[in-house]
């Protein structure tokens, strides 16, 4: 891949971007493979940013079809109704992003995330899921070879929480305590609702006692905030965590900086964004 150059339509539709990161970096983002799974608000704008960046191939998955929650925070999805008949998130998302780069491979595959092997995932240089459940999270982790020397997803959440730093933001926390209530549940991300706030906050006070934490680090006024947020999501809020997303998956392909490590948060209650590096090593 390496040896490859760029041709001359490439060179000069991505001249500025080769004055910013280099030729070499241009050309390995050219070469590149990306597969994305889940068509959330966050993701179509992730998708954008990579598409316009100039990858070589971009696939999406997302059999689910339209609905008014994804109108809301899917630009891509297009104004005619007609055109929804019969046809998937991605499917209709994939024609749109055709349009941003034509230089682009953009298409759909069908099927369930873990419904594929080893081989399948081999074919591409990142992967971007979304809207899967914790275990599917895992199960991808351990199944997708990462070059990089970051802890695994299941060993970073594995982590002792007395072994954190102090400053270690209250969402992470929150985020374990939810998704570990839809697992135990059986519930998809999103399912759960204020209505479950007892019962998430009797599994609030079950995990700090595992993990001899306070109950403090997970107010319940964040767990609650969280769970009437649901599903929701907001164009801008959208437009930076998709933005953030690209420019991480950009710099992991080109090698042109170090990827963020290893979670990202954004609260937008306040604007801010946090990096937390989560890992058994803390302890």
């Amino acid at each position: 891949m390496d040896g490859e150059e760029l041709t001359e339509q490439e060179t000069a539709l991505y001249d500025r971007q080769i004055r910013v990161w280099g030729v070499d970096a241009q050309r390995r983002l050219s070469k590149s493979h990306i597969l994305v799974s889940g068509m959330k608000g966050a993701v179509v704008e992730f998708c954008k940013n990579i598409v316009l960046a100039g990858i070589g191939s971009l696939t999406l998955m997302d059999n689910r079809p339209v609905t008014e929650e994804a109108l809301l925070s899917n630009f891509l999805i297009p104004p005619d109704e007609k055109m929804y008949s019969g046809r998937s998130l991605a499917e209709l998302c994939c024609d749109s992003l055709r349009d941003f780069n034509p230089m682009v491979h953009v298409s759909v595959e069908k099927g369930d995330l873990l419904s594929f092997d080893e081989d399948f995932y081999d074919k591409f240089d990142a992967v971007v899921v979304s809207c899967c459940s914790f275990t599917t999270k895992k199960q991808l982790d351990n199944t997708i070879e990462c070059q990089l020397q970051y802890p695994s997803f299941e060993e970073a959440v594995a982590a002792p929480w007395r072994s954190l730093p102090k400053k270690v933001t209250k969402l992470y926390y929150a985020m374990r305590v939810i998704e570990g209530f839809e697992e135990s549940e059986g519930r998809n991300p999103g399912e759960v609702s204020v209505s479950d706030l007892p019962s998430v906050l009797k599994m609030r006070n079950e995990l700090c006692k595992a993990q001899s934490l306070t109950e403090s680090h997970i107010p319940n006024g964040l767990l609650e905030r969280l769970l009437l947020a649901g599903t929701s999501e907001y164009p801008p809020v959208c437009a930076i965590i998709g933005g953030i997303l690209g420019q991480e998956v950009i710099k992991a392909i080109s090698g042109k900086g170090d990827p963020l490590k290893n979670f990202f948060f954004f609260d937008a209650m306040d604007g801010k964004g946090i990096i937390e590096d989560i890992s058994n090593s803390n302890h």
